[in-house]
């Protein structure tokens, strides 16, 4: 006997664990991401062209770089809601979560936290309200994984700071007003403020990637910037600052990679549905029912931790080994979904008129990105163990 089909949130009712708030936010973000990216993200893709910047203004007029934050504090008041926009945006194309997630989290969020009230004052109102656009300098070319090797740097001359060196990866590069860079200094690792119309500020877009196509990403070097001393985030002392930063990002990471999964798999199930071979729906093969099942509860047990992490985030219980497992747990399942639902598709798969294959290609910068997936699977093994495997 036929049922109707159900979508794998009914299966265990996930809608009924957020609040009214939580699924209005949902909605309204839902809602602007098929209106305004979906209907493009095959062409932007494509042709590595997204009007980034408009987008960014758009969303700070929604309020999304607010949501992380009341403006005053950078302690989220509603986790979970702002983890369900990074699972929305993510559902059309990673890219545009991880803009949303560098201006709150990399770049809105320092600055909070270690900024002076001068700084905050100059910086963070055009920053929420999208008007203005930032990014974040950590990563080099040669210093990845291991950024307390980092070789950017600055001297004192005088008052002011003298700064050297280039970052490599940089999301929204482009198209900022400002960086928050991480360099090291004679005391340490420290936080600056460099806005990007200074001399000896340069920026090279980075071109003929195969994933992340909707994302504007590029190269920044410094030839002896000279930089006001207010130009140095006072609160920040360290390499602690910068990973503050990557945690509160990869916490975005764990809700937005849920979307994509889903995404992939409503888009395997209709064509599932829709397809017919030897006189029958594909959907009526056990292979295929059994690959729908598996994805779903990947997909299931992946939202339901992402959940749970954000409710442990809202009452500051979470710590980093939490973050990194779910981020561990929730891209590497993410990934597997995405590449299990390509196969449903059969050759139309390979096509961007199809999305898994998209997710997947994006799914495999994120396996890399915020910290890779071994340093998350070492961070883990850390905590089990008590012993550091690596530097």
């Amino acid at each position: 006997m036929s049922k109707d089909p159900v979508h794998p949130f009914d299966l265990l009712s996930i809608d009924s664990l957020l609040t009214a708030e939580e699924l209005e936010i949902r909605s309204w973000v839902r809602r602007f991401s098929e209106k305004e990216i979906k209907p493009n993200i095959r062409e932007w893709f494509e042709k590595s062209s997204t009007p980034t910047k408009d987008l960014m203004h758009e969303f700070g007029k929604l309020g999304l770089f607010a949501m992380n934050n009341d403006g005053n504090d950078p302690i989220a008041t509603n986790a979970v809601a702002y983890g369900l926009a990074c699972m929305e945006f993510d559902a059309v194309d990673s890219a545009f979560r991880s803009c949303l997630s560098v201006q709150n989290s990399l770049v809105i969020y320092p600055i909070l936290r270690y900024g002076s009230e001068e700084q905050k004052a100059e910086y963070l109102p055009g920053l929420i309200s999208g008007e203005d656009v930032g990014a974040f300098g950590l990563t080099e070319a040669d210093h990845g994984s291991d950024p307390s090797s980092m070789k950017t740097n600055v001297r004192k001359d005088g008052k002011d700071w003298i700064l050297n060196g280039s970052k490599m990866w940089i999301t929204n590069a482009s198209i900022a007003k400002l960086f928050v860079v991480w360099v090291q200094a004679d005391d340490g690792i420290a936080g600056f403020i460099v806005p990007s119309n200074l001399p000896g500020v340069s920026v090279q877009e980075i071109h003929g990637k195969l994933s992340m196509r909707a994302s504007k990403t590029g190269v920044l070097t410094f030839e002896d910037v000279r930089l006001p001393g207010s130009a140095r985030l006072p609160g920040a002392s360290g390499l602690k600052a910068p990973l503050s930063c990557l945690t509160e990002a990869r916490y975005g990471i764990i809700f937005g990679v849920m979307g994509a999964a889903r995404d992939s798999i409503e888009v395997a199930t209709k064509y599932a549905l829709d397809r017919k071979q030897f006189d029958r729906e594909l959907a009526s093969f056990q292979l295929t029912q059994g690959k729908l099942a598996e994805m779903s509860a990947s997909l299931l047990t992946g939202t339901l931790l992402a959940i749970h992490l954000g409710r442990m985030k809202q009452s500051a219980k979470i710590t980093p080994e939490m973050i990194s497992y779910g981020k561990f747990n929730n891209v590497k399942s993410a990934l597997e979904i995405s590449r299990q639902a390509r196969t449903i598709l059969g050759a139309a798969g390979i096509t961007l008129d199809y999305s898994p294959l998209r997710h997947s290609n994006n799914l495999e910068t994120v396996l890399t990105y915020e910290g890779t997936h071994e340093i998350h699977l070492l961070t883990i093994g850390r905590a089990l163990t008590g012993i550091q495997a690596f530097k």
